[in-house]
């Protein structure tokens, strides 16, 4: 077998690999979220996929680790979307429509697994939750910097930025608690709320919402 041969092989086995730990994620912060993280057990896990329980330990140690997995998911996302908007020049507000957007999206289309992490966060391993913890201060660290640097340019008027951006990931972490798929409002009307909603929680007292760009 050639050089390039074997780095295809890999990678297709790294594929396969990846589809499966997804697969029992998403199948292991839905039974979580429904019915508790203390009330499934990792035989309810695997029949609903159709395994057995050594096919998810080889993945997965124990289910612990796969409930490390399933909350550190939103942050993780969330931070990396954050970095993407990041890394574009644009003004501070439309760094900050941006985030909400892809922020919001992610906590629409990850709703299980934000929901588990906050109803199952005191099921972590200490070393596991203070890692969580660490990754959502980084998040809000980087979320406060691009508030201090819209109050510098003069785009938002904020009392105190550490404590705007930890009201502004708290609204949108909320959103996994009340969005349903099929309900009333639309992913979308739900997001764009959101954004307007921020946009009146940072901008100078007296202006209506702006335009938001895309």
């Amino acid at each position: 077998m050639t050089t390039a041969a074997r780095r295809k092989s890999t990678s297709i086995r790294e594929e396969i690999a990846a589809f499966k730990r997804q697969r029992i994620l998403e199948v292991a912060s839905e039974l979580f979220a429904r019915h508790g993280y203390e009330s499934t057990t990792l035989d309810e896990v695997a029949a609903r996929i159709e395994v057995t329980k050594p096919f998810i330990y080889s993945y997965y140690r124990n289910k612990g680790e796969l409930l490390r997995e399933i909350c550190e998911r939103g942050i993780r996302k969330s931070t990396e979307a954050l970095d993407e908007v990041m890394a574009r020049p644009a003004s501070p507000t439309d760094q900050l429509h941006r985030i909400v957007r892809s922020v919001g999206r992610i906590i629409v289309e990850n709703r299980d697994y934000i929901a588990v992490y906050q109803a199952e966060e005191k099921n972590l391993l200490p070393e596991d939750a203070k890692h969580i913890r660490e990754m959502r201060h980084e998040f809000d660290l980087k979320l406060t910097g691009l508030l201090e640097r819209g109050q510098e340019a003069g785009e938002f008027e904020i009392q105190h930025a550490q404590r705007s951006a930890l009201w502004i990931g708290g609204l949108l972490t909320w959103i996994a608690n009340w969005y349903h798929e099929g309900g009333k409002w639309s992913a979308d009307e739900i997001i764009e709320d959101a954004v307007y909603t921020i946009d009146k929680i940072v901008m100078p007292l007296g202006e209506s919402p702006r335009k938001v760009n895309r």
